[in-house]
């Protein structure tokens, strides 16, 4: 039960924040679980969701090539830009960090800071206009910043 007034809140204040992606979850998790088939799906989900969750939102990154918007020429330009290389650097630190991110919820254990990840990006997104996709990069950060200071 308690899980369920968790679930809850936070869809409260997903909703009251925007957060649409996170409303979504949290409703499909309280369904699944009222319909009380969360013994059967919950360790899928949990074991595949983030695959899953990752293979369609690159898929939509990559509509634009896939549909002819991107070119090799625009794809060369964007390479031979600051902005593109700036991008490309970015987005290895970034892909490091949401690694680094995953391990430290699911291998090392560390869920429970999740709802406080879900809390800032439904606050983010609320009053800075953000988008809730951090929660793996914010614990990437978090995980280095405790690597580096528990030296």
């Amino acid at each position: 039960m308690e899980s369920n007034i968790i679930l809850l809140v936070i869809l409260a204040a997903s909703i009251l924040g925007k957060a649409n992606s996170v409303a979504i979850a949290a409703c499909i998790l309280l369904i699944i679980k009222l319909l009380n088939i969360d013994k059967y799906t919950f360790p899928y989900i949990e074991n595949h969701g983030m695959f899953i969750g990752l293979v369609l939102l690159i898929a939509a990154i990559l509509i634009p090539i896939a549909n002819g918007k991107v070119t090799s020429t625009n794809i060369k330009n964007v390479f031979t830009s600051w902005v593109g290389i700036a991008a490309l650097l970015v987005s290895l630190f970034t892909t490091y960090l949401s690694g680094l991110g995953l391990q430290y919820l699911t291998v090392q254990g560390h869920g429970d800071v999740m709802p406080a990840l879900i809390l800032g990006a439904v606050i983010a997104a609320a009053f800075l206009g953000g988008v809730p996709v951090g929660p793996l990069i914010t614990s990437g950060i978090l995980a280095l910043g405790l690597k580096l200071f528990h030296r």
